[in-house]
């Protein structure tokens, strides 16, 4: 049983960075996640610091540097309205904002570790808008003009599909994150009629370029849009912590061809007793029970994350489960 930490800002502790100085500086970014794999030989390696600033910034958000070992967010949101979203030309993977120092850090990692399963984070088209209009306005748009928006999601669609084939011919991998878009965010009939025909034609294209399904990876209240982000044709879905994840699991039984990665409580696994880790992961090993092509994950795990408390979860699910 395979246990899948996910790594981002936690990476700048192990150099004893802050996750702003890291973000910026593409050798940080490889010494941090170099540094992260070489200790939780984790799989996959997604290097990335603040993953879902990349397109905004490259689009002409500004990202402000936070205060002590906070995560880099959107200072503001630089269009006013989602029909603005329609005035974009597709983003350039060679040229726009961190995108190329991205995919070049990759690079470097798949050079250093070629044993390891590199994969670089990119967005969804509804975690874009959010950061380029503001969630506000994205959703009272959603809510009064559903059909602008779904063309709008669309229409950035093209910039994606470029920064997938960025990174293919990097000769790294790709993960698909689209957590703007769960519920309650946008309702499950609004998540098929909105954001679903933009992502399976994200998905469908990017696996294209890569040869394989791409990962899709949502957060939050996912059970009930499970069958729709199935209707992407991905390979790998997560049961977050967030949501129902008896009913989640009983909605992908019959699919075995995908693997699941159920999460366990992050609180626990950033600054909990070791005894009450063991105690989550067997809550969710039970929950598991037989099913194949599944392992246990985190979601992104904080910067003050204990290291040491990773390591627990990942030597008592290897005795327990065979790791």
């Amino acid at each position: 049983m395979e246990v899948s930490p996910s790594v981002y800002e936690h990476a700048a502790r192990l150099i004893g960075r802050t996750p702003w100085e890291v973000s910026r500086e593409g050798e940080l970014v490889f010494q941090a996640h170099a540094a992260a794999y070489e200790f939780y030989r984790h799989a996959p390696v997604m290097p990335g610091i603040d993953i879902y600033n990349l397109e905004p910034e490259a689009y002409g958000a500004v990202v402000s540097e936070p205060s002590g070992h906070n995560i880099p967010a959107i200072g503001t949101h630089p269009l006013e309205c989602v029909a603005d979203l329609l005035q974009l030309a597709p983003l350039n993977p060679e040229t726009d904002g961190r995108i190329p120092m991205q995919i070049e850090v990759a690079r470097w990692l798949k050079d250093r570790f070629p044993e390891a399963d590199i994969r670089v984070p990119v967005s969804g088209p509804f975690s874009i808008a959010s950061n380029l209009v503001g969630f506000n306005n994205l959703l009272l748009e959603a809510a009064l003009e559903p059909a602008l928006v779904a063309k709008a999601m669309l229409h950035l669609v093209d910039g994606q599909v470029a920064f997938a084939r960025g990174i293919k011919e990097a000769g790294v991998d790709v993960a698909f994150f689209e957590s703007a878009a769960c519920p309650p965010m946008l309702s499950p009939d609004q998540f098929r009629a909105i954001e679903l025909p933009a992502l399976q034609e994200t998905m469908r294209r990017i696996s294209e370029v890569t040869g394989t399904p791409v990962p899709c990876i949502i957060g939050g209240n996912t059970a009930p849009i499970v069958d729709a982000m199935l209707e992407t044709g991905t390979g790998y879905l997560i049961a977050p912590f967030e949501t129902d994840q008896e009913l989640f699991l009983q909605r992908v039984a019959q699919r075995e061809d995908v693997r699941i990665r159920v999460n366990i409580d992050l609180r626990l696994v950033a600054s909990g007793s070791h005894a009450e880790i063991e105690a989550e992961a067997d809550r969710v090993l039970a929950l598991i029970g037989d099913r194949p092509n599944v392992c246990l994950g985190t979601g992104a795990l904080p910067y003050e994350t204990e290291p040491d408390n990773v390591i627990h979860l990942m030597d008592y699910v290897g005795r327990v489960a065979g790791g």
